[in-house]
């Protein structure tokens, strides 16, 4: 069990990416956190604000009620603000926002006014201070990241194929498309950490096809690598069918039908992952309690599938899969971004 605790080498690990995020001397930065954060991290943000000279302030948000039938985890919509004016003031009259909320406010529906005031949000993930360690923010990986996300911005189509059955085609017409790489230095922009993808939110009635999770490949909603496989049939949007007699599958069919809401069944995005720091082995080395699991979103030439929340498509739930599977092939307009589950020329 590693121990929660300031260490030293953190407080630098936690300056050194808030200062690549432009933080500077008498700069105005909030550390938003609630009642159910984890505290070290909380500590660690708001002492390496302090060494680099900002002006720091703390919002401490009071975790919400359970308004969910199941457990709900690493949805990127934290509920937490719940729209109360004064702290979206708060944070938009920002220069800097050191996210720590247990969800996360990327997809949280306060997010665009706190962006409006040209704050830029570093969402830090609910990981142990030793995962954010490892796989710190490195500046070369920005102009990869950047490459592929103008690729898939100029893409129309997407096609996901693999050894194992996987045969998805995806219109990318109309898609939200974006990624980070870890920080974020440009006013009115949220990044997360760990970072490392490229990521496309496809417009309604877009992805059709077959998606077959192999054995070893990672259900991060229930922070399990599966065992057998499972394969998901997605017509437009949709998951249909849930394939497997078997632990994995029952497991995915239980959390869907929990929600009750057909919307938890569809896409929320599609990408692949570019960090060389992170690893795909990673959640066979933590406790559950001290992984939160965005490191493997971001392991390099995973292909990234999503359900839940998509803006693009005016879909709106808690329900949320995110599926990091690995040797795919991802080609967009008929070229290879990913092969076999390695990265491809420039991305590479």
């Amino acid at each position: 069990m590693l121990q929660e605790r300031i260490e030293a080498k953190w407080i630098d690990c936690f300056a050194d990416t808030f200062a690549l995020c432009g933080v500077k001397a008498g700069d105005v930065a909030a550390v938003l956190s609630e009642t159910q954060s984890r505290p070290v991290n909380v500590e660690l943000a708001a002492l390496a604000l302090a060494r680099l000279g900002a002006s720091v302030f703390r919002i401490v948000l009071t975790s919400p009620k359970l308004s969910a039938p199941v457990p709900v985890r690493s949805t990127g919509a934290s509920d937490a603000i719940a729209r109360l004016g004064p702290v979206v003031q708060a944070l938009a009259g920002c220069t800097f926002v050191a996210d720590l909320t247990v969800e996360g406010l990327l997809h949280a529906p306060e997010l665009p006014e706190i962006l409006g005031g040209s704050a830029r949000v570093l969402m830090v993930s609910n990981e142990h201070p030793e995962v954010l360690e490892r796989c710190r923010p490195d500046p070369a990986l920005e102009p990869r990241v950047k490459a592929g996300i103008k690729r898939l911005r100029a893409a129309k189509s997407m096609q996901v194929t693999s050894v194992a059955g996987t045969d998805l085609h995806i219109n990318l017409e109309n898609a939200r498309v974006g990624g980070g790489w870890g920080f974020t230095a440009r006013p009115g922009t949220i990044s997360h950490w760990p970072g490392g993808l490229c990521l496309a939110f496809p417009a309604a009635g877009s992805v059709n096809g077959t998606l077959v999770m192999n054995e070893g490949d990672v259900n991060l909603t229930f922070k399990r690598y599966l065992e057998k496989p499972v394969v998901l049939t997605v017509e437009n949007d949709y998951v249909t069918d849930i394939a497997g007699d078997h632990l994995d599958a029952d497991l995915m069919r239980g959390y869907f039908a929990a929600w009750g809401d057909q919307e938890a069944y569809a896409v929320s995005h599609v990408g692949w992952g570019m960090n060389p720091a992170a690893r795909w082995d990673s959640l066979a080395f933590y406790d559950k309690r001290d992984f939160n699991g965005t490191e493997l979103r971001a392991f390099g030439g995973n292909f990234l599938y999503s359900t839940g929340a998509n803006e693009a498509a005016g879909r709106h739930t808690l329900g949320h899969f995110d599926l990091p599977l690995r040797n795919c092939t991802v080609m967009l307009d008929g070229e290879l971004v990913v092969d076999s589950g390695v990265l491809q020329g420039d991305l590479a």
